[in-house]
């Protein structure tokens, strides 16, 4: 995935707020397959805020890694509001980050449906103790999907650390 200024500029002040805070942060990527992760760690000096993430493309390993509950997956499905929200917290438990952003979604071309077409891409980001629910219906090819996605989750993270009054904003 190539990164774009414009991401790679909102990843950067992403970190120095992070910087600033002391927070750490952790993804949880299904559809966007590291792209977070990957344009988080493209900033020089991006250790003091990023320790480790997960790629879960499969349930399994939704399960194994980030504690999804077999019963989330099997009523909603991996492309749902709940099953982001568990993988926020499975996320953040495991890696102690105080911001976790986990994303799953249909970056196609394939396996989209009537109810969830190529596009479809539900985000959860936790901050601290609030968690924030997204979803979207992306258009474009499998890679602009994903780089939709990447930068969507970065400027909103961005914006959910500046509405936190506790939290310092570059």
């Amino acid at each position: 995935m190539e990164i774009s200024q414009h991401i790679h500029h909102l990843a950067a002040k992403l970190g120095a707020s992070l910087t600033n805070n002391g927070l750490m942060i952790t993804t949880a990527e299904s559809c966007t397959g590291g792209g977070i992760s990957y344009a988080l760690t493209d900033t020089p000096g991006s250790s003091a805020y990023i320790d480790r993430c997960f790629v879960t493309y499969s349930n399994q390993a939704k399960m194994d890694l980030l504690a999804v509950s077999e019963t989330t997956l099997a009523q909603f499905g991996a492309v749902s509001e709940q099953t982001v929200i568990e993988m926020a917290h499975g996320a953040s438990k495991r890696t102690g980050a105080d911001i976790a952003i986990a994303v799953s979604g249909i970056a196609g071309p394939g396996g989209g449906t009537d109810e969830k077409p190529v596009g479809t891409v539900w985000m959860a980001l936790k901050v601290l103790d609030e968690c924030t629910v997204y979803h979207r219906v992306f258009s474009g090819g499998r890679a602009s999907v994903r780089v939709q996605v990447v930068e969507f989750v970065i400027e909103k993270a961005i914006n959910l650390i500046k509405d936190q009054k506790k939290l310092d904003t570059v």
